[in-house]
Order: structure tokens, then sequence, then C-alpha cells
């Protein structure tokens, strides 16, 4: 009875997944899509400047998002959830920010630029730390 339930409430996992995953890719594509046309739009009008910064905004949303779905992916293919994907997600989230307030022309505090790159330093060092560490651990762990 225990195993049938349990089986039940994987293949629910699963299906779920597979159906946010699905949702993610046409939110992926529309974002895509729309800022492409959204960027030709603003070109007769604005600097290719600031049509390009809107682009790359949405360019970097879309980054996000598909790092998302690799995350669904290897989380279906593998049933685990490795750190990677999300330190990576987080990572292009602050550089995001970080090039929407540069290329804004209002000021922003030098602590809030100052917060936003200590936390890129961060994601990159547990980047490097989970790619030395893990590595060995993973190693160490096979017979």
């Amino acid at each position: 009875m225990q195993r049938a339930a349990t089986e039940v409430l994987e293949h629910s996992q699963d299906a779920i997944a597979v159906a946010v995953g699905i949702l993610l890719i046409v939110i992926t594509a529309a974002l895509l899509i729309s800022g492409a046309v959204e960027f030709a739009r603003q070109l007769p009008h604005h600097s290719v400047l600031d049509a390009s910064n809107a682009l790359l905004d949405r360019v970097l949303l879309v980054l996000i998002l598909v790092e998302i779905v690799h995350t669904v992916v290897i989380s279906l293919r593998d049933h685990t959830l490795l750190p990677q994907p999300f330190i990576v997600v987080g990572l292009v989230a602050v550089i995001r920010k970080i090039l929407f307030i540069m290329g804004n022309s209002t000021k922003i505090p030098t602590t809030e630029l100052l917060a936003l790159s200590a936390m890129v330093a961060v994601f990159v060092a547990a980047l490097i730390a989970i790619n030395i560490f893990g590595d060995g651990l993973s190693k160490r762990n096979e017979p």
C-alpha cells in the first residue's frame, strides 16, 4: 500500500514538473518574441542604447527562465536538486539588476551597488566552491 502511494505521488510530482516546464518554455518564448518586437518598435523612436537596454533586460530574464527549465529537467531526469542552477539563476538575476540600474539615468546609493557587487562575488565563490569540493566529494563516494 505504501509503495503504491509513493509511486502515485512520484508520478504526480513528475506530471506537475512537466507542466511547469512546458509553461516556463511558453513564457520564455513569449518574452523573447515580445522583446524582439519591442526592440524593433523602439528603435526608430529611441536611441539604440535605450532600445538595447530594454532588450538586454528581457534577454537576461529569458536566461533566468531557461536556467529554471534546466533545473526542472534535471529534477525530472535524476530526481535530485543540484545547487548550481539555483546559484546561476541568482547570479544572472543580480547581474540583470546591476545592468538595469546602470542603464537607468537615476542615481542609486553606493551601498546598494556595493551590496549587489558583493552578491556577485558570493555567487561566483559558491560556484567555484561547489565545483572544487563537490567533485571531490562525489569521487570519494564512488565504489
